[in-house]
């Protein structure tokens, strides 16, 4: 099968950082799937790998898919050749970027079959990272019950911002304020849901009080939280919650204990990584995900399809990724 893979940790502009290779297809494990993959969605977490990661083999990235089902492991009761599917897989596996891909149906659900190959890909990976940030590591309710919720997204252009705003503002009853710089990102997030959206270039706790909306109960921090976590413990009530995603080289958490704040930790592998008993919540969580984009309660977060899935359009996505300022999702289809 055709495979794009890297080989050394390299910068992108260096032609061999990501290859094209020939692969033998892989063979399904019992719980596994084997998928045909359609449409893979670039995300921060493949050009991380890609530069700190060392491979010891070829190594194939990329862990947000869309495709269809083509063989089934002999454990495998939930899924049928033919079927489309989404998932984000497991991070100790090899990636989607590939023709084939076996990914455990735990982590799996049908795909929203209003949306095309390149619209769903956009999804998984971020909407499970919101979910659980918003539902499980916050523990926000759904429902339309007034309850002095106030949200701020940091980073809310972003591939998890733009899917947990909508979350967040059409599933439950909080507040939601939204973090953007450029004219464009502020359109973006108020397409998404977001009821304010505040200027991170400038103080935050001001444009809070501004609106009147009384105190920030809780902060979702997607990027640069070291350079705002002052700001985020400054704005937060007494007995609020601030969650990251990102990986910032030191926190002083300790100005954080007079106001008695909650910090989280929101890593969408940990179950994929660990095995953990509740591990088919994902393909659960997912299949919810899918019936709202096709009750058109929410959206897909595409903003670009860049090509087809081989390594010259690869380098470029994660060269766009890693210049920061994206707005919503890069998608790679078809080979």
């Amino acid at each position: 099968m055709r495979a794009v893979v890297y080989q050394q940790s390299l910068p992108i502009e260096d032609s061999a950082s990501l290859v094209d290779v020939e692969l033998p297809d892989p063979a399904p494990g019992p719980r596994d799937v084997l998928v045909r993959v359609q449409a893979v969605s670039v995300n921060p977490v493949d050009t991380k790998i890609r530069r700190h990661v060392a491979p010891t083999e070829p190594r194939v990235l990329g862990w947000d898919a869309v495709g269809t089902v083509e063989a089934t492991g002999e454990a495998v009761t939930r899924f049928s050749p033919g079927q489309r599917v989404w998932y984000a897989g497991a991070l100790e596996r090899p990636g989607a970027n590939s023709e084939l891909h076996c990914v455990d149906e735990r982590l799996v659900s049908l795909a929203p079959t209003s949306l095309s190959a390149a619209q769903a890909a956009a999804l998984p990976l971020t909407a499970i990272t919101a979910w659980e940030l918003l539902f499980e590591r916050f523990g926000i309710v759904a429902g339309k019950r007034p309850d002095g919720t106030v949200l701020l997204v940091s980073g809310a252009a972003g591939g998890v911002g733009s899917i947990l705003v909508q979350l967040a503002s059409r599933l439950t009853s909080a507040t939601v304020l939204a973090t953007a710089g450029r004219p464009e990102s502020r359109t973006w997030v108020t397409q998404m849901g977001a009821h304010h959206v505040l200027d991170y270039r400038a103080p935050l706790a001001p444009q809070v009080e501004a609106l009147g909306i009384g105190p920030v109960t809780h902060v979702a921090s997607l990027t640069h939280t070291d350079q705002y976590f002052e700001a985020f413990v400054e704005l937060l009530a007494p007995f609020g919650h601030l969650a990251l995603i990102d990986d910032p080289p030191a926190l002083n958490v300790a100005p954080m204990k007079r106001k008695s704040l909650s910090l989280h930790w929101e890593f969408m592998y940990t179950r994929s990584m660990f095995e953990t008993d509740d591990m088919a919540a994902q393909g659960a969580l997912l299949s919810e995900v899918a019936a709202l984009v096709d009750a058109g309660v929410l959206r897909t977060t595409l903003q670009q399809t860049l090509g087809p899935i081989d390594a010259q359009t690869l380098r470029r996505a994660h060269g766009l990724i890693e210049a920061g300022g994206s707005r919503g999702k890069l998608v790679v289809e078809g080979w």
